[in-house]
């Protein structure tokens, strides 16, 4: 695990853009309702990782979660002996497209040992990224998708499942870098009315607005733990007007303020 370590830390660069993200903090991080959109692995390098509403299913340094996208789930961060530390790579739909998905498994998570095979293709996918096109990261997720299931982790293929309606949602207001959308203009790239959009999503029990706040909340997020970006910046990026109003809509639904959260960041 040092070497994968060492691996992804001589690699980020905060300037360019990679298949992969690291979180990192020197204090607990105690995180509610954290809104999962797609498919993740989540290595945990250093520290443990704590999940479910009843945080009983624990991943430790050298283990990996994968979750399915699930609409919220609980996390504790733990720092142990150094700082926390995770290795984090999201999977888009068409990175499973042709496999067998069997969406039975009422799980929302599985967690398993990240063995010596599974650390060196992820090193190979950390070092491949400086110099592949964007267009290649795709083919190399697929191998590790492909890999877990070699290494008799199957059940992540039940935690796949196929693009819903509020997924193409939420892809729109990411490909707008989360500004207002129109209802019809939603209705008009879906090619759908507004009444069976409306319909679709009550059946998924969501609507535009909460998609929205979720997709901006969570690039917040990920921006206050992969980045030094001032708030004010971070809440401006995720297109909020006002960074008070960033900070309460953070609060409600993670539990903590941004400035909480930033505090328990690794200092660099």
């Amino acid at each position: 695990m040092v070497t994968l370590l060492n691996t992804i830390e001589n690699t980020l660069d905060e300037s360019r853009e990679f298949p992969f993200s690291v979180y990192t903090s020197f204090k607990e991080q105690n995180l509610l309702n954290v809104p999962i959109a797609k498919p993740l692995l989540i290595v945990v390098l250093n520290g443990d990782k704590e999940l479910g509403k009843d945080e009983t299913s624990i991943c430790h340094a050298g283990s990996f979660v994968f979750s399915s996208d699930s609409p919220a789930i609980n996390m504790r961060n733990i720092p142990k002996d150094s700082d926390y530390y995770a290795f984090i790579i999201e999977f888009d739909y068409q990175d499973f497209s042709g496999l067998q998905i069997n969406r039975s498994n009422p799980n929302d998570f599985l967690i398993g040992t990240t063995t010596p095979v599974l650390e060196k293709c992820l090193r190979q996918f950390v070092e491949i990224s400086l110099y592949t096109p964007k267009e290649i990261w795709s083919l190399r997720k697929r191998e590790i998708l492909e890999l877990l299931c070699h290494m008799g982790h199957s059940e992540i293929l039940s935690l796949l499942g196929t693009p819903k309606i509020k997924d193409k949602v939420h892809d729109l207001f990411v490909a707008q870098s989360f500004q207002e959308l129109s209802i019809e203009y939603i209705c008009s790239q879906l090619m759908t009315s507004e009444s069976t959009l409306r319909r679709k999503l009550k059946s998924e029990g969501t609507s535009v607005q909460e998609i929205k706040d979720k997709a901006r909340l969570g690039f917040g997020f990920h921006l206050l733990q992969t980045t030094r970006h001032s708030i004010g910046l971070i809440a401006d990026k995720c297109g909020y007007q006002s960074q008070s109003r960033f900070t309460d809509k953070f609060k409600t639904l993670y539990g903590l303020t941004p400035s909480e959260l930033r505090k328990t960041k690794m200092a660099y």
